[in-house]
């Protein structure tokens, strides 16, 4: 044998006769790799689920955050940080006990028109669309803590476009928690269902980046519109009808009568005579709903209503009281939600200063349509709830006159919000004609639309979809394009909304960025 000081090699006998014990230890170590992955993975998930149910599905507390973040930005003190979280959080409350006892006002109506009438539809509604989605993704064995996912990489592709908006022309930031939730979870299982092979980590980024340009294009799409109507107060809106917005914004105008010496319709709807007391919102709420709802009321009967309201229609009440008390407490519920709305509006515009001035400069917060409440015409609100409402029914007369097979039951939500936000809008730039055609047209979209959706997407037998004007009308015709083009047709609808702020800024190049701030970047 020969001796040398070179190192000892293995031959290749060696190697094989070595292979099933070295297998066997290989073996050992991936499982012991796959545990500690997993292990990691669980922390991961605890992590988020924490912040899940204790931030992004409480938007309370995720705006307050937003302004405890925009305030330390700022170099405010600890205790004005503090009473600004506190005054945020509490403003939200408030808009939320508003906007709960707006629904409670109407729901109960909504309910004896279904039953009176023996109709099994589909619910139009956000909250029903959630829930609707959620059962339809466990049918297909998915767990909706997918869509949850899906919510954190949109939120984080929207805070990159708002990053880098020298390039993408973004400005605004989606800050409605509550509403995150609700289209992640929808557009979770409108990919799932569209795509079926996508039904995997693939698939939830692919969702995330549809709603994240979805948010970030369509609510900056609003900047012009709302700094407008608001005079600058800098933020732009963050729902589910923000087409409608930009398109009662680009297209009232179309409306509005001659010119009199420079005036607009911007502000007030002018009623003259006995019709001045209109010009109070609360006589004129509870007078518009007194002859809408109070109609309805009389329709359903005394009986049916006790049953369905009987935490309100109390023994011992008569039936026109009752009616004049859930008519008057519409306008309850609007002062309550305006009083949470001049709470929280100002103090997280005035902290995402500190966001816009540092981190991501230049940018807006797109809040809750509600925000808008406060400014334009009080009566537009109401209005163009009604209108809306008037489209809703023309279309589902046209439903059952049409023997479809689909029968549509207006959910609460799209049926003020989307209406009483794009009446403000549409007021401002074209006056009464502006509102009632772009609400009634707003409500026969929502209709029709979502007939035709809840056909494409296949929720029918799960009972709910999300209804709001943007789910109606643009959600499908993206939806028909990954239909037929599957990835390359989710692809080319979030190339096609990226060129949507191109074309705004080329319009406005000059002052694209300073809408809402005090101070130019």
């Amino acid at each position: 044998m020969k001796y040398t000081n070179e190192p000892y090699r293995q031959t290749d006998r060696e190697k094989k006769r070595m292979r099933p014990g070295r297998q066997l230890l290989s073996a050992s170590v991936r499982r012991l790799q796959h545990q500690k992955v997993g292990k990691d993975m669980n922390v991961i998930i605890n992590i988020w689920n924490v912040l899940f149910n204790n931030v992004f599905a409480q938007p309370a507390i995720f705006i307050g955050l937003i302004v405890v973040a925009g305030y330390a930005l700022l170099k405010r003190k600890w205790y004005e940080i503090a009473a600004g979280f506190i005054r945020t959080v509490v403003g939200y409350m408030i808009l939320q006990l508003g906007a709960s006892s707006l629904k409670n006002t109407v729901q109960p109506l909504l309910d004896g028109i279904q039953q009176k009438w023996a109709m099994n539809a589909v619910v139009i509604d956000p909250n029903f669309g959630l829930t609707a989605a959620q059962s339809a993704l466990e049918s297909i064995g998915v767990t909706t803590s997918f869509a949850m996912i899906t919510l954190l990489i949109a939120f984080v592709w929207n805070i990159i476009l708002v990053f880098f908006r020298k390039f993408t022309k973004v400005r605004t930031l989606f800050t409605t928690g509550h509403i995150m939730v609700k289209q992640s979870t929808v557009a979770t299982w409108i990919i799932f269902f569209l795509i079926p092979d996508l039904r995997n980590m693939g698939g939830i980024v692919l969702v995330g980046l549809l709603c994240g340009t979805y948010w970030s294009v369509f609510s900056n799409l609003t900047v012009e519109a709302t700094q407008e109507l608001t005079d600058g107060s800098g933020f732009a809106i963050g729902h589910q009808q923000m087409l409608g917005v930009w398109f009662a914004y680009r297209f009232g105008k179309f409306f509005k009568g001659k010119k009199k010496d420079g005036e607009e319709h911007k502000k007030e709807l002018k009623l003259g005579g006995a019709m001045k007391v209109l010009d109070d919102y609360v006589v004129s709420t509870t007078l518009i709903m007194l002859l809408f709802f109070g109609t309805i009321m009389v329709i359903l009967g005394s009986d049916l209503l006790k049953e369905l309201d009987a935490a309100n229609y109390t023994a011992g009440l008569s039936f026109p009281v009752y009616i004049f008390q859930r008519c008057a407490s519409f306008a309850v519920s609007l002062v309550v939600l305006k009083t949470g709305i001049r709470m929280f509006v100002g103090e997280m515009v005035e902290s995402f200063e500190g966001i816009s001035g540092s981190i991501l400069k230049g940018s807006l917060p797109a809040v809750d349509c509600a925000a808008t409440y406060s400014f334009g015409d009080s009566n537009a609100v109401t209005l163009g709830f009604l209108f809306g409402a008037v489209g809703q029914l023309i279309a589902i007369v046209g439903l059952l006159v049409f023997k479809s097979p689909l029968m549509i039951i207006p959910g609460f939500v799209p049926l003020f919000y989307d209406n009483a936000t794009i009446g403000l809008y549409a007021n401002m730039k074209g006056g009464m004609k502006a509102l009632i055609a772009c609400c009634v047209g707003s409500g026969l979209l929502q209709v029709l639309g979502s007939a035709f959706a809840i056909n494409l997407f296949q929720m029918g037998s799960f009972g709910g979809y999300v209804g709001n004007l943007d789910w109606a009308t643009l959600w499908p015709a993206m939806g028909v394009a990954i239909k037929y083009l599957m990835v390359p047709g989710a692809v080319l609808c979030i190339i096609a909304m990226l060129v949507i702020p191109q074309v705004q800024y080329r319009k406005n190049k000059e002052n694209y960025f300073n809408l809402g701030m005090d101070d130019e970047d």
